[in-house]
């Protein structure tokens, strides 16, 4: 059996405390926890067998770890990053790679001067249904895209119930629908039909209580020569995500909720659909574990590589800035650091 390799994760909230479960059912970790609260320390203590417990970074570098998860707010993750690739460990950073572009050159250079592997946690990649949709697109089997259109919602409150004592309330630690879901989405769009170049935003705080964060959004996109268009809002009572990429000779439908993918390419004929099984959270996530620590071996790449996961930061931050400008914003390496504006 092939030797574990040594994991830390950084930060043991919902995300972090999945991903500690999602690593060990792999089998292939020995995993260790860092996290400053000591409510959170217990409760990953009590429900996991953890090699080491950590309650600041500090003791954490002190030991040696082959890889690291960070799953802190996102304004934290870059900083967090560059001391650990210093350290010398391959890093899984949780979405989105950051709230600002503060760092990443930084972090860029010392991934490369020590040969280190950065992926970032965008898991939809992970689902076999959208995957399979990627590798039929990809194959040309209808022909070149030409828009992507992406309609979402679900009931935030019910899943995060401590979302107003989260990062989520403020956009300078990630928060708002744009940086927190919308971010899957436009990450699963890029990797259907290429990078956006550029985006312009309509969001506006609808419904939920305690934050002032946005909680619906409208955005268009361009994609080179694909348009793309997506709706999002964080209260519904259905949970429901479906992204349509129509092509030059048909048009496929990835649909989460119902657990597959489907096509058409005549109009008249109906939907042909391909399933893609039972897929809970939990798979994708430990699927996308999987990925990283083959990613790691050098046997495949990364599940969505740190240039990806820079890319989809860089139109978060478009769209943030488009709601302060009111403008087509420009995606591209000349965004600002961050966003200062507020939500009109």
């Amino acid at each position: 059996m092939p030797q574990q390799k040594t994991l830390l994760i950084v930060g043991v909230g919902s995300i972090g405390l999945r991903h500690l479960r999602c690593f060990l059912s792999t089998g292939r970790v020995r995993a260790s926890i860092c996290e400053i609260n000591p409510a959170l320390r217990e409760r990953a203590v009590q429900q996991h067998p953890i090699a080491q417990c950590y309650s600041s970074l500090e003791a954490a570098l002190a030991d040696r770890h082959d890889a690291a998860v960070i799953a802190t707010p996102a304004h934290l993750h870059v900083p967090i990053a560059i001391r650990l690739a210093e350290a010398g460990m391959h890093l899984l950073v949780e979405k989105p790679v950051s709230a600002s572009m503060e760092g990443i050159d930084t972090l860029r250079q010392v991934l490369q001067n020590r040969n280190l592997l950065a992926a970032v946690g965008y898991s939809l990649r992970s689902i076999p249904s959208l995957r399979a949709m990627k590798e039929a697109i990809a194959s040309g089997r209808f022909g070149h895209p030409v828009q992507v259109i992406a309609i979402c919602g679900h009931d935030f409150p019910a899943a995060r119930p401590a979302y107003r004592e989260t990062y989520y309330r403020d956009h300078a630690t990630g928060g708002g629908a744009i940086q927190d879901a919308l971010t899957h989405i436009i990450n699963a769009a890029e990797w259907l039909v290429g990078p956006a170049d550029r985006a312009l935003a309509d969001a506006a705080h609808q419904m939920l209580d305690g934050v002032n964060v946005e909680d619906t959004v409208h955005l268009l996109t361009r994609h080179g020569r694909v348009l793309g268009c997506y709706s999002l809002n964080q209260y519904q009572a259905p949970s429901e995500t479906t992204i349509t990429v129509v092509c030059e000779h048909g048009t496929a439908r990835f649909e989460n909720h119902m657990n597959r993918w489907r096509w058409m390419t005549r109009p008249d004929e109906p939907w042909h659909d391909e399933p893609g099984g039972q897929f809970s959270y939990d798979e994708e996530i430990t699927h996308q574990a999987n990925v990283f620590l083959d990613a790691m071996e050098g046997r495949v790449p990364p599940p969505c590589s740190l240039e990806e996961g820079i890319q989809t930061l860089r139109v978060n931050l478009a769209a943030l800035a488009s709601l302060d400008q009111k403008t087509w914003q420009t995606v591209g390496p000349d965004r600002p650091t961050e966003w200062k504006g507020a939500m009109a």
